[in-house]
């Protein structure tokens, strides 16, 4: 398994994690405390920063799955576009 794909799987299951560490605070009554409101609010940030990167992660696979653009040509340089001269005498 890759380190992306590790990391994504682990992101996930810590948001998940996290959410649900918030809705046992909720459902059983531990929310109305201070501690509780203090763990509620760091289980959210957690959950963000993680949703964050996962987000970062789908973008980042999007991207490299996209086709790339194709190349422009390189412009000639100025000496290139001047003309030579078949002969080296001056003119008369």
């Amino acid at each position: 398994m890759s380190d992306r794909a590790f990391a994504f799987i682990f992101s996930v299951l810590v948001i998940v994690a996290c959410l649900g560490a918030c809705g046992w605070l909720l459902v059983s009554g531990q929310a109305a405390t201070v501690d509780g409101l203090f763990l509620m609010l760091y289980c959210g940030l957690v959950a963000l920063a993680f949703a964050l990167y996962v987000m970062f992660l789908i973008h980042r696979a999007l991207e490299s799955l996209a086709p790339a653009p194709p190349a422009k040509p390189a412009k000639a340089s100025p000496a290139a576009q001047k003309p030579v001269l078949a002969s080296a005498e001056p003119s008369e």
